[in-house]
């Protein structure tokens, strides 16, 4: 396992090193001890399928007054349910399944996770010991599958060893970089007779996480701040991950350097903030897209340069030197090369980042564009996001425009609420024409860019903050991937509410096949009959969601019109009894703008089809 570092912010369960011995010692099975285990370490919640494997723990389950299970309707729903509960309430979820299929089930929700950072605990049913290895009915080596896209996993055989296991199972899911772990357990040893006492005694060498950064690099950090002319704050999910968004904020306003919040950060620095200059990326704002390329420094703050991000790695911010700080040392330096590179937890990064800042003030250590609050940078980044701020055009033929759908949604949903995203142009919209002034409330899949996860997330966050309202935002093709689990949210009390932005298509996909297949659309028509210049032909929509999610035991509604939009919204919002579905009809060719074309560099982001933003020279002096 890989050193990293942890913050002690995060989560704990309740085992601990060398603690005081236990009051008292009780004769249960593994499974007993296993939801025993469960309940000590805080775990309210469990998304999951019972089976063969894993069944034992289901028995001693029905009598625990302190963990909820949720029946889900497939174990992929169960993993991105407990990635939507962990993101919305900075706890560790928790999903179960049994072996074999059950557990490759979970492999996406996992993957997903560990490519999010997003604190998780996957426990499986496995055959029992003596079979392993044997290919015994459902068996499956899910900790060999998983191995790489896991922070850690344990196969456990021996009854006793489950209270430690599950322990340090959380305890590594929710410190350093958050991520998931999988524990996987022999059917034999759940079965088993066994003594359960708590706290158990740690027992992970080489696990030495390390969260106070280096006083040196701090300092370097600070100087490159106060002597830079165009700096920028580039700000990654894990900001959100460490609780750090009052830093930040802190930070940004003391430099006045403006800030760009990737799509797993948003949230961590108010939209509204005039500091805030959008989303940098593949289908960010040309202004943050174009900040990063012209800066001369680049602060970044839990993020890992991802491709989506710098476009062709080369070309990226020629002129900026880098400081780079991250809970993880594996990302630093891994796509780009620091020249200051700090480890340790943004939290703590960031509040001694603000008090070396303000001794080089205090010093008078600071650059004429410090001083000047970079006056001459923000007249660039004014004059960019004046020129192209984001925005849509409304169809000709008064169908809905989907930019407007999420954009009204935004607008009128309660303060708080939570939004899921799935993926695809909808995703994009929501990042765009949403404001996210606040943390967690923006879950979507990022790195793995997994279709069908905004249902089964959204239910996952409603079930651990039940008096927010939830939104998940999809499109009719990711709601025809996971959309069972609204019959999950009916029987269970989940009223989430669901927006299908319905263009017939596999949309983004479609908007590749427009610009560089030439509109050849091969198999990305989601709807009976084919397209034709008028839109799809053929008139019939299949499948009908709104008589689909009715025998889901939903609200169902079907919105077509501008005019109809803010009523069927409001009545929408006003529904808190049941799951809510709301088939949004929009206009098919409409496209996600700006965009920086895959394998290219940001100085080619197109503000929109055939326009590319003139910059000047300005800010290449």
């Amino acid at each position: 396992m890989t050193e990293q570092a942890t913050g002690a912010h995060h989560p704990q369960p309740r085992a601990r090193n060398g603690g005081p011995s236990p009051a008292s010692v009780e004769h249960v099975t593994g499974a007993q001890s296993l939801v025993r285990s469960l309940e000590e370490v805080g775990a309210d919640t469990v998304f999951g399928i019972p089976g063969g494997a894993i069944l034992p723990a289901y028995d001693p389950m029905m009598d625990s007054t302190r963990v909820r299970h949720i029946l889900v309707r497939h174990e992929q729903g169960a993993g991105h349910a407990a990635e939507g509960y962990a993101q919305a309430t900075g706890k560790v979820g928790v999903c179960m399944a049994t072996s074999g299929p059950g557990a490759t089930n979970l492999v996406t929700p996992i993957a997903d996770a560990h490519m999010d950072s997003v604190p998780m605990v996957a426990i499986t049913g496995q055959v029992a010991s003596k079979a392993i290895g044997t290919d015994a009915f459902q068996e499956a080596d899910i900790c060999g599958i998983t191995m790489p896209i896991t922070k850690h996993n344990f196969l456990v055989t021996k009854a006793e060893d489950i209270p430690r296991t599950i322990a340090e199972a959380f305890h590594i899911a929710s410190t350093g970089r958050p991520g998931p772990v999988l524990v996987d357990i022999a059917k034999d040893a759940l079965q088993a007779e066994t003594t359960f006492s708590w706290p158990p005694t740690h027992d992970l060498p080489g696990y030495r996480p390390v969260t106070k950064p280096h006083a040196k690099q701090i300092r370097e950090a600070a100087k490159l701040i106060t002597q830079a002319r165009r700096p920028v704050l580039y700000v990654g999910g894990g900001v959100l991950k460490a609780g750090a968004t009052a830093e930040l904020k802190v930070l940004a306003e003391l430099t006045g350097a403006p800030v760009t919040t990737t799509l797993m950060a948003l949230g961590a620095f108010p939209d509204s903030h005039p500091l805030h200059v959008g989303m940098p990326g593949m289908h960010g704002s040309v202004t943050a897209v174009t900040a990063l390329q012209k800066a001369d420094l680049i602060v970044a703050l839990g993020a890992r340069f991802d491709d989506r991000v710098t476009g062709k790695l080369d070309s990226f911010a020629p002129y900026a030197k880098i400081v780079h700080a991250d809970i993880d040392p594996a990302e630093i330096g891994k796509n780009r090369t620091a020249d200051v590179p700090i480890v340790g937890d943004a939290r703590e990064v960031l509040a001694d980042l603000v008090q070396a800042v303000q001794s080089e003030h205090t010093e008078g250590h600071v650059g004429e564009a410090a001083r000047t609050g970079y006056s001459a940078w923000w007249q660039d980044l004014n004059r960019w996001r004046e020129t192209y701020p984001l925005g849509y055009d409304q169809p000709g033929d008064g169908t809905l425009s989907p930019q407007q759908v999420i954009q009204r949604i935004g607008q009128l949903a309660p303060d708080d609420t939570i939004y899921a995203a799935g993926v695809g142009q909808h995703q994009m919209w929501a990042a765009h024409f949403i404001e996210y002034e606040k943390p967690a409330t923006w879950l979507n899949s990022g790195g793995a860019g997994t279709m069908g996860y905004a249902v089964p997330a959204a239910m996952g966050a409603k079930a651990g903050q039940p008096d927010r309202t939830v939104w998940a935002i999809d499109g009719d093709g990711c709601f025809q991937m996971t959309n069972q689990e609204l019959t999950t949210c009916a029987l269970n009390n989940i009223p989430i509410k669901v927006a299908i932005i319905n263009n017939g298509a596999l949309g983004m996909v479609r908007q590749w096949q427009t610009l560089f297949y030439n509109q050849r659309y091969s198999n990305t028509v989601l709807h009976s009959g084919q397209d034709t210049a008028e839109g799809p032909s053929g008139g019939t929509r299949v499948p009908d969601f709104v008589k689909l999610s009715e025998a889901m035991g939903c609200v169902a509604m079907r919105c077509e019109s501008p005019d109809e939009l803010d009523a069927v919204i409001a009545k929408a919002n006003a529904i808190n009894d049941r799951p809510v579905v709301v088939d949004f009809i929009v206009h098919e060719d409409a496209q996600v703008w700006p965009m920086v074309a895959a394998g290219t560099s940001n100085d080619e982001v197109m503000a929109a089809l055939g326009v590319r933003p003139d910059f000047g020279d300005g800010a290449d002096d």
